[in-house]
């Protein structure tokens, strides 16, 4: 069974409302947004950014984090000062948040847009990118599957998660920022964190 801090929200948002959880996955966050088009979910975990508010309206935030690199083993890569040199190449996943910010921010370095956090993984492994950014609880699980790879300790954005709703709905939206509320006054975020 896929696990997750997002889907741990969403099944226990489901489990309040009484109804059942039907996850819909997604081989990166950016392919959520497309979602909308044909209504294929009722409510999303992502990072917020102000990119997606143009289409989406986001919750109050659950969990904080930040954004950061995986370098492969050897890499000379030491702080985020190291990444945005000229022939650094930067693997992330397409409309990922840390595409979204990176595209924003990045003077030097080369963004490598992969379709999936698996793919982008790959150019690491591979020698075809010399760090790959997402957000740190990503990264983290990711290095596990790189040996002698290592996360930067050092982060260049502050990210805050939150639920999304399709624009246009207020009223479920009120009833998500009520249960997020909860969620983080009773310990529940913490514990699914854990």
């Amino acid at each position: 069974e896929v696990r997750g801090v997002a889907l741990e929200m969403g099944r226990a948002l489901a489990a309040r409302i009484g109804v059942k959880f039907e996850a819909v996955e997604y081989p990166r966050p950016g392919v959520v947004i497309d979602g909308l088009r044909t209504s294929a979910w009722d409510i999303s975990m992502l990072v917020y950014d102000p990119e997606r508010a143009e289409q989406v309206d986001y919750s109050n935030p659950y969990l904080q984090s930040d954004l950061t690199f995986l370098v492969p083993t050897g890499s000379s890569i030491r702080s985020i000062t190291d990444v945005d040199k000229s022939g650094v190449r930067i693997a992330v996943p397409r409309g990922d948040g840390s595409d979204l910010y990176l595209t924003r921010t990045i003077k030097q370095a080369q963004l490598i847009r992969t379709e999936s956090h698996a793919a982008a993984v790959e150019l690491l492994r591979t020698g075809g990118a010399d760090a790959k950014s997402s957000p740190r609880p990503v990264l983290a699980v990711e290095s596990s599957t790189l040996p002698g790879s290592r996360v930067l300790n050092d982060g260049f954005a502050d990210i805050y998660f939150a639920a999304v709703v399709p624009k246009g709905h207020a009223a479920r939206l009120a009833y998500i920022n009520e249960f997020i509320e909860d969620a983080k006054a009773s310990g529940l975020v913490k514990r699914i964190v854990e």
